[in-house]
C-alpha cells in the first residue's frame, strides 16, 4: 500500500489513460482508494449497461471529465415486441446532466433509448466540441432534432441512426449542414423512410473529403449512387439504396466506373430490391470486401453463387435464407476466413417450398471456414447430428444463436429433442460467450450448460425445458452469466429465490410468459435490496388477483439508484421496504 501512495498521481494517470477497457477500468478502480481516486479524475470513456443501474446524478459525481458516454437503456426483447411501449429509458435526463457537467463532451452512443428533439437540441447547443452521434434501436425523436444537430455540431464527425425510428417532419434537414461544414466522416441514414434531398446530399459530400463511411436509404434510386460514390470514391464502407432499374448500358457502364474507383471499399450494405442485371458491377470490390450485409436484399440463389465466388476475403456475412444450401456450400468453398455468419428468414410466418435452406447449409460452413466465430441462424428444421458436427468442427465459436422457427420442434430425424446437439455445443466450444436455444428442449440441456458454460456472459431462452430446476442448473452453474433472458418457458419461483444472490452479479433477467408468482417478486424485492425487481403488467394490476398468480413479465437489474423516479403505470416495482409499487402513478 505505501509503495502504491508514492507513485506519483500523474504517472498514475498517465498508465490508466493506456487502459481502453471499460471492464478493465472498473476493475483498476477497486484496487485501492488512490487509483478509485486516480480512474475519478481521468476517466474519459464511459459505458453504461443499464440507463437504470445509476442515475445522471451518482456518474456526475464521481467521475469529472467524461469525453465519451454509451448508454444501453431497454432490455434487448424489445427488439421483439415484449417490452411495452412507453417503458422508460428516456434520454432526455441523461443528456441534461451531461450537458451541465461535462460540457466537453464529444461523444455520445445511445441503444434503445427514447431520444427526445429537445435531448437533440440541448446536444446542438450544448456540447462546444461534439464529433460523434450514434443512436442504434432509438425512437421518439423526428427530422426537426436532426436539422438541430446538422447546424449546430460543426465539428461533427459521425451520425449513425442504425435501425432508429425517425418521425419525418423536416425533409431536407440535411441542407441544415452550414456550407462551411467539412468535417463529416461517417453518416449512416439508412433508417429514413422518406425521401432523403439527393442535392443537398451531393453538397455535403463535395464538402466533406474525409467521408469514408456512407449508408443511404432505400428511397435512393439506382441511378444516383454513381453520382454520390463519384464524389467520395475514398469510401471503405457504403450502404446503396435500390438496387432496381430498367437495364441500360450506359448506367451499367457509369456503375461499373464508380465501383472500380471505390478501390478501398471494405463493407457493403443495402442493395433493396435488387435488379440481378446489376450485380456484375459489384465484381471489382468483391476482393477486397470484409462485410457483405445483405440482410435486406432479395438475391436468389443462383445470383448469391456468382457473387460470393467474387468475395475470398470476406470475414462477415449477413444474407436471408435465399441463399439456401447450395449458396453456403459456395461460402465454404470461396470464404476460408469468414469469421461470422447470420441467416435470416425472408417470411418468418410462412415457409416457402421453393427455398432449400436447411441444416446442411450451416454444416457446410461450420467445416468449411476454420476461422468461423459467430453464427445466428434461422431454420426451419434441425438434427442433433447437425449440431453435433458443428461442435466438433468448430470448437472456437464463442457465439451461437439457432433459431428454429416452429416452437418445440424436435430433431426431425429422430423426433427426439435437442439435449445432445446443444450439449455438445456447450460441451465442446469451451468459450462460447452468447448462446440462443430453440427447438424441442429437456432440463438435460440446461445442466449441460450449467457444467460446461463457465464462460457463456448472454443466454437467450424461448419455449424451452420441462421443470424449475433448467433454470437452477443455469443460475447455479454459469459464473459469468451477466444477461439472461427468458420467454414461455415452465421456469417459476423456487429456482429464482434460491439463486436470489445470483442476480446481483448479472446485469438483468428479462422473463416473460413464465411462472414465477407476484408473491416470489415481492420477496425478491424483499431480499434483496439491491435489486430493482419489476413486475410489467399491462392488462390490470397484479395485485388485483392472488399472490400465487404469475405475472406476465418481470425484469430484474442491479442497480446502485434505487427504483426508478419514472415508471408508468403498467410496472410495479419491488423493494425492501415495502410490498407495495413505488411507481409515482
Amino acid at each position: 500500500m505505501k509503495v502504491m501512495q508514492s507513485f506519483p498521481e500523474e504517472a498514475l494517470e498517465h498508465v490508466l489513460s493506456f487502459v481502453d477497457s471499460h471492464c478493465d477500468r472498473n476493475s483498476v478502480s477497486l484496487v485501492c482508494k488512490a487509483w478509485y481516486e486516480a480512474d475519478r479524475w481521468c476517466r474519459r470513456q464511459l459505458f453504461i449497461g443499464n440507463c437504470y443501474a445509476v442515475s445522471p446524478a451518482i456518474v456526475t459525481r464521481r467521475f469529472r471529465d467524461i469525453r465519451s458516454l454509451t448508454i444501453k437503456g431497454k432490455p434487448h426483447f424489445a427488439d421483439y415486441n415484449l417490452v411495452p411501449e412507453g417503458w422508460g429509458a428516456h434520454a432526455l435526463p441523461w443528456i441534461m446532466a451531461m450537458a451541465e457537467a461535462y460540457p466537453g463532451l464529444e461523444e455520445l452512443r445511445m441503444k434503445r433509448m427514447v431520444v427526445s428533439d429537445e435531448a437533440l437540441e440541448l446536444i446542438g447547443k450544448c456540447f462546444r466540441n461534439f464529433r460523434v452521434l450514434v443512436l442504434c434501436i432509438c425512437d421518439g425523436f423526428s427530422t426537426d432534432g436532426l436539422a438541430s444537430i446538422a447546424a449546430n455540431c460543426r465539428n461533427l464527425r459521425v451520425l449513425d441512426l442504425l435501425e432508429s425510428v425517425v418521425i419525418d417532419l423536416r425533409g431536407n434537414w440535411i441542407s441544415y449542414f452550414p456550407d462551411s461544414y467539412t468535417s463529416l466522416e461517417s453518416l449512416n441514414i439508412s433508417c429514413l423512410e422518406s425521401e432523403i434531398p439527393l442535392s443537398a446530399l451531393e453538397r455535403l459530400l463535395d464538402r466533406c473529403p474525409n467521408l469514408n463511411h456512407l449508408t443511404v436509404n432505400r428511397s435512393v434510386p439506382l441511378e444516383k449512387l454513381a453520382t454520390l460514390m463519384n464524389k467520395a470514391p475514398q469510401l471503405t464502407d457504403l450502404g446503396t439504396g435500390t438496387f432496381m432499374s430498367e437495364p441500360r448500358l450506359e448506367l451499367l457502364t457509369r456503375l461499373e466506373g464508380a465501383f472500380s474507383r471505390c478501390k478501398g471499399l471494405k463493407n457493403l450494405s443495402g442493395l433493396w430490391d435488387v435488379a440481378p442485371s446489376y450485380l456484375p458491377v459489384l465484381y471489382p470490390v468483391c476482393s477486397g470486401l470484409m462485410f457483405l450485409n445483405l440482410s435486406y436484399a432479395s438475391i436468389q440463389c443462383p445470383d448469391l453463387i456468382k457473387l460470393l465466388s467474387h468475395c475470398r476475403n470476406l470475414q462477415r456475412l449477413w444474407v436471408l435464407d435465399y441463399i439456401e444450401d447450395r449458396g453456403l456450400k459456395e461460402l465454404a468453398s470461396s470464404c476460408k476466413d469468414l469469421q461470422e455468419l447470420r441467416v435470416f428468414p425472408s417470411e418468418l410466418n410462412n415457409q416457402d417450398p421453393n427455398i432449400a435452406l436447411t441444416e446442411q447449409g450451416l454444416v457446410s460452413v461450420a467445416v468449411g471456414c476454420p476461422k468461423l466465430q459467430s453464427v445466428l441462424y434461422f431454420c426451419h428444421r434441425m438434427s442433433n447430428k447437425a449440431l453435433v458436427t458443428i461442435a466438433r468442427s468448430r470448437p472456437t465459436l464463442t457465439r451461437f444463436r439457432l433459431c428454429i422457427i416452429q416452437p418445440r420442434c424436435p430433431d426431425y430425424i429422430t423426433q427426439e429433442p435437442f439435449d445432445e446437439g446443444f450439449g455438445a455445443i456447450v460441451e465442446h466450444c469451451k468459450d462460447l460467450r452468447r448462446l440462443s436455444l430453440s427447438g424441442l428442449i429437456t432440463d438435460h440441456v440446461f445442466q449441460y450448460i450449467g457444467t460446461y458454460g463457465k464462460k457463456i456472459e448472454m443466454l437467450s431462452l424461448a419455449f424451452a425445458g420441462n421443470t424449475d430446476l433448467g433454470l437452477h442448473y443455469v443460475l447455479s452453474g454459469c459464473k459469468n452469466l451477466k444477461k439472461l433472458e427468458i420467454r414461455d418457458c415452465p421456469f417459476g419461483d423456487r429456482a429464482l429465490l434460491v439463486n436470489a444472490a445470483k442476480l446481483e452479479t448479472m446485469r438483468s433477467l428479462w422473463m416473460s410468459s413464465c411462472q414465477v408468482s407476484y408473491r416470489a417478486c415481492q420477496l425478491l424485492g424483499q431480499r434483496m435490496p439491491r435489486l430493482n425487481v419489476e413486475v410489467i403488467h399491462e392488462n390490470g394490476s397484479p395485485e388485483s388477483g392472488s399472490e400465487e398468480c404469475t405475472v406476465e413479465h418481470l425484469y430484474v437489474y442491479r442497480t446502485v439508484a434505487g427504483p426508478r423516479a419514472d415508471a408508468p403505470g403498467f410496472v410495479w416495482t419491488m423493494n425492501g421496504n415495502s410490498d407495495m409499487r413505488c411507481s409515482p402513478e
